[in-house]
């Protein structure tokens, strides 16, 4: 029996400046987001007293707000990052898929692209954050609202025109699929098979990563439970166990890489010829806030490969972006500068 080849485990080391050029390159570059928008909801209250009727917090509303979240997230931080953005997805005609498209329209960017829906709910996500007077709201509870029919099959053709003509001037696709029905494998395959040009092709999925093998995508950048989900195993602290599931994830799927984030523990980056590459992460490993820290990492990572830098490079961009933006509360972006000065920092760190 043929014994499988030694992992090659390599230095996290690049040159930082070259990150730096790559990543002031970013501006002009066309960055198709095809996926799942997702209504991020924060309703703030202070804590009042406590209720009569059962153990609970009764919170005094103070305020509001919606952010872009899931793929539109990914492609909020693609406009943050100065891509030019063509967002390809589906909203309902509600008030949370209202505030997606005027956020977007506000920004500048292409709404031609987001589908309007009549009677089709928009993924949103509420959470309620409670807190006293001059102290940080904590989240208390999170409340899911999700569309509960699939989509009509005369969308999904109006989906599959819009994404084959977008691509003819893109440099790039990033698909951010949440399970909400937008992005499926059958329809980036569709897409991918018409492409003259070879254009870096990201995939950020929530649940089905191993169903998009053979669609043309190029690279993919799941967290490790979703990784551990796929595989129905638990990876925790046991290297020798994750450079299996990645391994095995890589090969499956024919990627040119797989970018693996692990939270506090940094990234792993699989590429062919079993190499493998551990980065720790950046800045501080006590994060103030996770959410959507994933579509920050897909944005970036997609953007630099759209300019040309290798994998490993492309990747420790990624790992940047997310360190940033953890340390952020709510759903948030990092724009182009916030990353510059980041990296330029290391620069003046590495040389001193």
């Amino acid at each position: 029996m043929k014994r499988p080849a030694a992992r090659k485990d390599r230095p996290a080391s690049v040159d930082l400046r070259d990150l730096a050029e790559c990543v002031e390159k970013f501006p002009g570059k066309t960055i198709v987001l095809l996926g799942d928008f997702v209504a991020d909801e924060f309703r703030y209250g202070d804590i009042s007293r406590v209720s009569r009727e059962a153990p609970v917090l009764i919170l005094k509303h103070r305020e509001t707000h919606v952010a872009p979240g899931g793929g539109a997230n990914a492609a909020n931080n693609l406009a943050s990052l100065d891509a030019k953005v063509v967002p390809i997805t589906v909203v309902g005609d509600d008030a949370a898929g209202d505030a997606l498209f005027q956020h977007f329209l506000q920004k500048g960017i292409s709404t031609n692209g987001i589908f309007r829906l009549k009677g089709r709910a928009t993924p949103t996500k509420t959470r309620f954050l409670a807190g006293w007077a001059h102290t940080v709201a904590q989240q208390v509870l999170r409340c899911d609202y999700e569309p509960q029919v699939p989509l009509r099959e005369a969308i999904r053709r109006k989906i599959q025109q819009k994404l084959s003509a977008s691509l003819r001037k893109a440099d790039a696709l990033a698909i951010s699929d949440y399970g909400f029905g937008v992005a499926t494998p059958d329809l980036v395959r569709q897409a991918t098979a018409k492409l003259r040009n070879s254009l870096p092709i990201t995939l950020d999925a929530r649940y089905r990563l191993l169903c998009y093998a053979k669609s043309g995508i190029t690279s993919a950048t799941p967290n490790e439970a979703e990784l551990e989900a796929e595989h129905h195993t638990a990876i925790g602290s046991d290297r020798e166990r994750l450079a299996r599931v990645g391994g095995a994830t890589l090969s499956a799927m024919k990627l040119q890489a797989l970018l693996v984030t692990r939270g506090r523990h940094g990234s792993a980056l699989f590429e062919p010829g079993n190499r493998l590459t551990h980065i720790p992460i950046h800045g501080s490993d006590q994060a103030v806030d996770v959410t959507g820290a994933g579509d920050t990492v897909l944005a970036a990572y997609t953007l630099a490969l759209a300019c040309g830098a290798s994998s490993l490079e492309a990747a420790h961009i990624a790992n940047i972006a997310g360190g940033l933006v953890v340390m952020k509360r709510g759903t948030a972006t990092v724009s182009r500068q916030e990353l510059l000065d980041a990296i330029r920092c290391e620069i003046s760190g590495a040389s001193s």
